[in-house]
């Protein structure tokens, strides 16, 4: 039997509402809990001011750098699955939530279908994602867009501020 082929694919976490730590870290948990991804990486957690949407409470962010075998559309569905898990709902559009999990970028793929754009449709100007990005994957691309260190320098990284008091844990 053929092994399957892997990808490198980054995804990123985010909270605002209720036990905003917590929820981080059940995303982590459940999306590594099923057959299919490997970490490889998890970047420190940042407490970020929300980009765009109504006015609501801070996010805390993170990355995840995962090897996968999974289709874009198999992970993009476990993400969808941990989000509902978690009480996400989608009533207002960058609307507060208890649990984000996008899928940043998966391999060299891009896509233009509108439920799964690849890479993430604007995670080239989101200082809350490229940030924890580079902590993970220092030379990471973003396929399309270029460097992600030279991404930040084009974004800025105000309103993005490391937490090293909080700390996401590997599962066992």
């Amino acid at each position: 039997m053929k092994p399957k082929r892997t990808r490198r694919a980054v995804l990123a976490l985010g909270s605002n509402l209720g036990e905003r730590m917590e929820n981080l870290q059940g995303a982590l948990d459940a999306l590594l809990e099923a057959p299919g991804l490997r970490l490889l990486g998890v970047s420190p957690v940042y407490e970020t001011t929300p980009v765009g949407g109504p006015e609501q409470p801070n996010y805390l962010n993170a990355v995840l750098v995962v090897e996968t075998s999974l289709t874009a559309d198999t992970l993009l569905e476990r993400a969808r699955g941990v989000e509902d898990a978690f009480a996400r709902t989608r009533e207002i559009r960058w609307g507060a939530r208890t649990l984000d999990v996008d899928l940043v970028a998966i391999g060299e793929q891009t896509s233009a279908d509108p439920e799964l754009t690849l890479p993430h449709p604007r995670a080239h100007e989101r200082a809350f994602v490229l940030v924890p990005w580079r902590d993970v994957d220092p030379d990471a691309v973003l396929p399309g867009h270029g460097r992600i260190v030279d991404l930040i320098e084009k974004v800025g990284s105000e309103g993005v501020q490391r937490r090293d008091d909080l700390v996401l844990q590997m599962p066992a």
